[in-house]
């Protein structure tokens, strides 16, 4: 109610403006048709026409007064012709002052001239202001001093204009006027806008009077060219010689304070703000938001919004973009729609609440926004396009993607790299590629579509295809760009070829950071890891430093590794860059040092983490599992969820596993469960292979073939290579022999399942069945991974291979094993030969056992540390079933603890005990 009779109040006074002007109007057709002494008319019209021009408020009236002005013949007069100009020019009917001004031509009278120059320049008809500046010129009429401010605006809003500028300024300074506030100011504006920042210094300096409008054209001149330092001197000298600064000023110095990356001083000129009473001006609110996403302050954004009275259209641009580009891209949806209720965005606003929903894969949100711009008339442009194509594409849309791509009218390089990375997300390979060569046909790619291209051989596993694309950059010259060649290291070294890859890397000219990231990852992922701290070794020679990605690129090589040292080193390095706050980079720590055996220091970084999100807690939760704490697991994944946190799949893969690893079949399943009913997570591949795992470790293998059996999608080799696994401990033979069928009727490229099919019809004594597998193995052109081991001595790494007998102290170690196996038989161990799964006689075996790349490592331990110190041991595949028992028993004999990491867990080995109680 109080609204409406607001509303009702702002009607009547316009009504009652608009009756006072119309009383107005029939005054003065009365004084035109009256017949009284011509004096008395003559100033009675004047005043009254005078203040009705002034006081016109609709194109309508100004109509209305016109007319009685060309009835009274007073039209032509320099006051009212002027007058008239500059009313209709305020209406933005700029045609209506020309024609005004061509039926008083020619005329002598310098206002005349001015008001119609300052018309053009006032609707932003800049050319036609200088055309009438020329006009005025060759008909010999003398500008005055208000002529040259509205020229100089006109001749500094016309783009290459330069030349043009300086003439003018010569004829300021010919007639006289170099000394005006007013031209001095519009001269240090004109010249700062054309980037002539010494000559707008200059004028500056040579005025004999400055306005604080003086030092605001200076300020925002340094600041629109991003000379911030000269910015920030200007206004500290302002401030010094006491002039006030107003909300123009202060938005100009705070854009300086944000691109010069001067936050200090940026919080200095807030304070200034709240001294002078400008801080809750929205066009300083507005600015303070600007500066401070720049400096990444998100705390002092969120209160100057809230505490902004009038949000205008840049406000909520600003906070919505500013939101997007700090990643919250949750945060900027839900701004931008709170927006729609009161402001219509820009097109800026709108192509980054796109990106948002992109990077969130939130289609709704997306299709939205694209239904709003339909809608709302915007204009969708090649750009906009773009950005609508890769929003889809990263949504998993991709029908829409396409839709747009096929009704642009112009297509860009930008629009095809769109759609093919779109179609390479959707793991559509094939029509990726043809794409491709659609594209070549209508445009030429750049090095950005090869880099695209080249991340579909990776997951395709097409080295092939990644030669063919490699010889294509050669040709077209794009095997110069540092990127490309970036990627050609990633792709070579993922697809199984890390000597091309290092020959790319050690063929560049001109390596960057992301180079060298580069090659420690595909060291990393190719398993030199010794390769790996050679390369950060030389990047320290080459004096690269190393950022962010460089230290999340070296942590799984000290992972990988069991390298405790270096990665503490690498903890230390990390504090030291100030990098701690990163979240990312503490996710890696606490999954460097659970891996490097040392779960307290874990704990440790994750107790001292501020900000924890969804994966901090899966690599908690994961390191718990590795070590056999289900219990400890479980509770981390409820108190996770009491935070507030959503666990995604990955966390309920983490506490699925540590369910298996530790005997919580019931709990695990109802995990399991739990992930559709409560969260509407639909269960992957990898979770029903953790399932089958977890069922079949604990022995309930009839119950995890039904469960495989019954499954929604398809089990691949993952899921029966689990059953397989159990199979090999309980010894049961029919679902074991089942379970290899359905392996080699999956056809699996991955050499591990093939082995263990291999393993399981030798321990059945099936060789026949054994050579048909190793035969497959070889066509296809599969390797199988050989075990290896590595150990930590004294801060050095000592690898080890299964058979390798051409290793540093190799008779040593060969007889401490000879000793150690005659006392643990003495205890009772008798060698498991099921573990080996060769057709040989029963003396090979035990060699092949006795060589096994973990107990080559444990005695090489034994013989180089002291007495009763615990040794740790990495191992790159599952401990064999006969290692796990031997390990048992050298633990009681030599009375040392040994920590084994294998490829699913950490063992502690203690007195004749394991951790994992089996479950390995």
């Amino acid at each position: 109610m109080i609204f409406n009779s607001k509303k009702k109040k702002k009607k009547r006074k316009r009504k009652k403006k608009t009756t006072m002007v119309n009383y107005k109007c029939q005054n003065l057709s009365f004084l035109c048709s009256t017949t009284m002494p011509s004096s008395n008319i003559h100033q009675s019209l004047y005043s009254t026409l005078s203040k009705s021009l002034s006081s016109t408020s609709t194109i309508k009236q100004l109509h209305k007064i016109h007319s009685l002005l060309i009835t009274s013949g007073l039209h032509q007069t320099p006051f009212f012709s002027g007058k008239l100009i500059t009313k209709y020019s305020h209406f933005k009917h700029p045609h209506s002052s020309s024609l005004i001004f061509t039926t008083i031509s020619p005329t002598t009278n310098v206002y005349q001239w001015n008001t119609i120059i300052r018309a053009m320049t006032h609707n932003g008809l800049f050319t036609e202001a200088l055309d009438y500046y020329y006009s005025m010129r060759v008909s010999n009429i003398k500008p005055d001093k208000f002529t040259f401010p509205s020229v100089i605006n006109a001749c500094a809003s016309c783009s290459g204009k330069i030349e043009t500028a300086k003439i003018v300024h010569e004829h300021v300074l010919e007639m006289g006027f170099g000394s005006d506030l007013y031209i001095g100011n519009a001269l240090v504006d004109m010249y700062a806008r054309f980037g002539e920042l010494r000559v707008a210094r200059q004028v500056f300096d040579e005025m004999p009077e400055r306005d604080v409008v003086s030092w605001n054209s200076l300020v925002s001149g340094y600041s629109a060219n991003e000379e911030w330092e000269e910015a920030l001197d200007v206004f500290y000298q302002s401030i010094v010689v006491g002039v006030r600064v107003d909300s123009l000023m202060v938005s100009s110095v705070l854009a300086a304070c944000g691109g010069s990356g001067g936050f200090s001083e940026g919080q200095m000129v807030h304070g200034l703000t709240v001294k002078v009473g400008i801080d809750v001006e929205t066009r300083v609110c507005n600015g303070l938001l600007s500066m401070y996403f720049k400096s990444n302050n998100l705390k002092e954004c969120r209160r100057v919004f809230s505490e902004t009275d009038v949000k205008d259209a840049i406000t909520w641009n600003t906070v919505i973009c500013g939101y997007s580009q700090a990643c919250l891209y949750r945060e900027s949806i839900n701004l931008f729609m709170e927006m729609l209720q009161e402001h219509k965005p820009d097109i800026l606003t709108v192509t980054s609440v796109l990106r948002a929903c992109g990077h969130t894969g939130d289609l709704k949100s997306g299709r939205f926004v694209h239904n709003y711009m339909d809608l709302n008339g915007y204009e969708c442009d090649t750009k906009t396009s773009n950005i609508l194509i890769d929003m889809y594409s990263k949504c998993g849309y991709l029908p829409a993607a396409r839709e747009i791509f096929n009704k642009m009218k112009s297509r860009d390089l930008t629009s095809w790299n769109a759609l093919i990375n779109g179609i390479i997300k959707a793991s559509q390979y094939d029509e990726a590629l043809a794409t491709f060569r659609a594209m070549k046909m209508d445009i030429k790619p750049d090095f950005v579509t090869y880099v695209t291209i080249l991340s579909m051989c990776t997951p395709a596993k097409n080295l092939k295809l990644a030669r063919e694309l490699h010889c294509e950059t050669i040709k077209t010259g794009f095997n110069a760009c540092v990127i490309v060649r970036n990627a050609l290291i990633d792709v070579y070294a993922k697809c199984g070829n890390m000597e091309d890859a290092l020959n790319q890397f050690e063929n560049m000219n001109d390596r960057d950071i992301v180079s060298w990231n580069t090659v420690i990852s595909a060291c990393s992922h190719s398993e030199e890891y010794n390769l790996g701290f050679k390369m950060i070794s030389r990047m320290r020679l080459d004096g690269i430093l190393p950022n962010m990605a460089t230290i999340l690129c070296t942590l799984p090589l000290c992972s990988n590794l069991g390298a405790k040292r270096q990665g503490k080193e690498i903890h230390g390095c990390v504090l030291k860059s100030g990098f701690e706050s990163n979240v990312p980079i503490s996710n890696a720590l606490i999954e460097m040092y659970s891996k490097c055996g040392n779960l307290r220091n874990s704990l440790l970084v994750f107790e001292h983490m501020k900000n924890r999100d969804v994966v901090t807690w899966t690599a908690l939760i994961y390191a718990y599992g590795m070590y056999g704490h289900g219990v400890k697991a479980t509770t981390a994944f409820e108190d996770m969820k009491a935070t507030g946190i959503v666990p995604d799949q990955i966390a309920y893969l983490a506490v699925i596993f540590a369910c298996s690893h530790s005997g919580l079949v019931e709990q695990g399943r109802l995990y399991f469960s739990q992930m559709k009913n409560d969260y509407n997570i639909d269960p992957q591949i990898e979770h029903y292979a953790c399932v089958v795992d977890l069922l079949a470790r604990s022995g309930r293998l009839t119950e995890a073939e039904k469960f495989i059996l019954s499954m929604p999608i398809k089990p691949d080799a993952s899921i029966w290579g689990s059953l397989l696994s159990a199979c090999r401990a309980s010894g049961h033979k029919e679902i074991a022999e089942r379970a290899s069928k359905h392996i080699i009727k999956l056809n699996s490229e991955n050499t591990g399942y093939y082995i263990l099919v291999s393993n399981a019809y030798a321990s059945l004594g099936k060789w026949d069945q054994v050579r048909t597998v190793r035969k497959s193995i070889k066509s296809k052109g599969l390797k199988k991974d050989a075990g290896k081991s590595w150990i930590d001595i004294d801060n050095k790494i000592y690898a080890f291979s299964s058979g390798d007998k051409f290793f540093e102290q190799y008779e040593e170690v060969k007889n401490l094993l000879e000793v150690l196996y005659d006392l643990i038989a003495k205890e009772g161990y008798v060698a498991n030969l099921r573990s080996v799964f060769h057709d040989v006689n029963e003396d090979e075996k035990r060699d092949i056992l006795c060589g096994h790349s973990e107990r080559l490592a444990i005695a090489f331990g034994l013989l180089n540390t002291k007495a009763g110190m615990p040794l740790q041991i990495m191992k790159n595949l599952r401990v064999c079933e006969d290692c796990h028992t031997v390990t048992k028993y050298i633990s009681k004999i030599v009375q040392r603890e040994f920590l084994v990491r294998d490829a699913n867990r950490f063992h502690l080995f203690k007195n004749g005990s394991c951790s994992c109680g089996d479950y390995w």
